[in-house]
């Protein structure tokens, strides 16, 4: 970096930042996060389970999927922590794994209503 680059940083700043910023492991978490969001047909899965737990049957229909290509898509997001599930007798549900995500998603939808 130039020199006249790091002046224009107050000082401290530049190394503070360089140091909470650009965490490798959350550079790579937060990366598999949004690659796993970016699939249309993810994002579907993620909009309808912020709304109700479900199943994959009951997911397929709703995303117009196949339940073989709704199962594959919840691998990967289950993989990323998006989203979680629990079993009741041989049906399995799926749920957003956790308040955060649904946050996220919350606020993104708020940014793009208020563009």
């Amino acid at each position: 970096m130039s020199e006249l680059q790091l002046h224009s940083i107050k000082p401290g700043v530049f190394d503070r930042i360089q140091r909470s910023v650009f965490n490798e492991a959350e550079i790579y978490g937060l990366s598999g996060l949004f690659k796993a969001l970016c699939d249309p047909t993810r994002l579907r899965i993620v909009l309808a389970l912020k709304e109700s737990e479900l199943c994959v049957h009951d997911l397929a229909n709703l995303i117009d999927s196949s339940e073989s290509n709704t199962s594959h898509q919840l691998r990967i997001l289950r993989s990323e922590k998006i989203v979680k599930f629990r079993k009741e007798g041989k049906q399995v549900f799926y749920s957003i794994a956790d308040a955060h995500i649904t946050h996220f998603i919350t606020d993104i939808q708020e940014h793009l209503r208020e563009s």
